[in-house]
């Protein structure tokens, strides 16, 4: 075609709205024009790249052996009901009705749909394994859309879903997978990082992130500079310190601490490491009674180090957190503690409740916590001496720099990069029969 009959439409300036340099470059270019909130029209330039890319990504999932298929944007909310994402899911996942007020959802993903047609079709382990791909758009209504195509409502998304005789050939298939991936992200000349990650919604016992590290965008990793192993903040494991519990070596004692309701304040106002102190975070679980339909509420208190911060997505994992996790009201907080939050600690409770402590907080000794009295803390805490173990040990927080990943010989590092730059996730399912 002359360039005299093609089409572009540059601008002058970027947008207002456009933050990161890859919107303002595309909407500049005339790549994209924005018409709503997170939806993009593809004007022909872009969508000559786009196809590009997606020759790339299809040439790849063939050679691994994948087969392409095109699934709905629109899907009935059945399949969504079997499977509970229809409420699991939340405000992202779009549900609209037909004329007929049938229910219908507007596809974020595709397992529910892949898996009904691979339990119709796939009837013999003889078939196996199958992996079946598409491009296609999704849509996400996210709750603040950014960053122009990388964090969108509307997008397309290459999605691939294999079906395999046992868990041992689903790991494989996984593996010809994360070969690919890492074919096409080689072939666009990007440098990525192979990320462990949390599967979330989708499930799956494996899942790994593709990132770039950037400037931009939300997500943080950690990384072992000694090996190419890279996670998500949500998957990276904690260790607990190495050794024993230390004896108690000083007496319980409340001690004043005006005004001072942060750890970092306690620990500068009593001149003491800031690792010494524990902080008190309290969290609910809401279960519904088939009974009656009321809802029972159990409130748990989460015990980390002060200089350390609770990962919510380890703490949904703890047998009995999964369920309806929120944090506790001020009602609840009150009633189990009979003080605000700021001073709060697990001596001299009102009513019990759930203690669960992070694994260094559980080899902790001397330890400073609130005293459920505001402007004063208790210092010299011991476990078994002032208070019973801990219900649970597990973990709870981010880790940080320093800290020993779990895999082999080597220290967490922490990057601000983000997986916007381009992020894949593959979770392989198992059909056997």
């Amino acid at each position: 075609m002359k360039a005299s009959r093609f089409f572009v439409s540059p601008l002058k300036d970027a947008p207002a709205d456009a933050e990161v340099v890859s919107h303002q470059l595309m909407m500049r270019a005339g790549l994209i024009k924005k018409l709503g909130a997170g939806i993009y029209s593809y004007m022909p330039m872009g969508l000559r790249v786009l196809r590009k890319i997606e020759a790339i990504v299809r040439e790849e999932m063939n050679r691994a052996g994948a087969v392409e298929l095109t699934m709905p944007v629109v899907q009935p909310a059945e399949l969504w009901q079997e499977t509970g994402r229809f409420d699991k899911m939340g405000p992202e996942l779009l549900r609209i009705q037909d004329r007929h007020g049938r229910d219908f959802v507007v596809q974020p993903t595709s397992e529910e749909v892949i898996t009904d047609i691979a339990r119709q079709e796939l009837r013999s382990y003889k078939q196996l394994p199958k992996n079946f791909y598409q491009i296609q758009t999704k849509f996400r209504d996210e709750r603040r859309p950014r960053f122009g195509l990388m964090r969108g409502r509307e997008f397309i998304m290459k999605d691939a879903y294999s079906f395999d005789r046992d868990p041992a050939a689903a790991k494989a298939s996984y593996l010809v997978m994360e070969q690919a991936y890492r074919r096409i992200f080689d072939r666009f000349g990007l440098t990525y990082r192979a990320v462990a990650a949390d599967s979330g919604a989708i499930g799956g016992d494996l899942s790994e992130e593709f990132q770039v590290v950037a400037a931009t965008g939300e997500d943080a990793i950690v990384y072992c500079p000694q090996s190419d192993y890279a996670a998500n903040m949500e998957k990276a494991e904690a260790l607990a310190p190495s050794g024993v519990r230390g004896a108690a070596t000083r007496a319980l004692n409340k001690t004043s601490t005006p005004d001072k309701s942060t750890c970092a304040e306690v620990a500068q106002w009593l001149g003491v490491p800031l690792q010494s102190t524990v902080k008190s975070l309290v969290m609910a679980t809401d279960e519904a009674q088939a009974a009656d339909g009321s809802v029972k509420s159990q409130v748990w208190l989460l015990l980390l180090r002060g200089d350390h911060d609770m990962n919510q997505v380890k703490v949904a994992k703890l047998p009995g957190l999964g369920q309806g996790l929120r944090f506790a009201t001020l009602d609840e907080i009150e009633a189990h503690f009979g003080c605000q939050p700021g001073y709060l600690g697990p001596i001299g409770l009102q009513k019990p409740l759930k203690i669960v402590a992070d694994r260094d907080v559980a080899l902790m000794a001397d330890w400073i916590c609130g005293a459920n009295e505001a402007h004063w803390h208790l210092t010299g805490v011991n476990w078994g001496r002032d208070l019973p173990e801990p219900d649970m040990v597990a973990d709870l927080r981010n880790v940080v720099a320093g800290d020993v990943r779990p895999t082999a010989r080597g220290c967490w590092r922490s990057s601000v990069a983000s997986k916007w730059a381009m992020c894949s996730t593959w979770a392989p399912s198992t059909a056997a029969r």
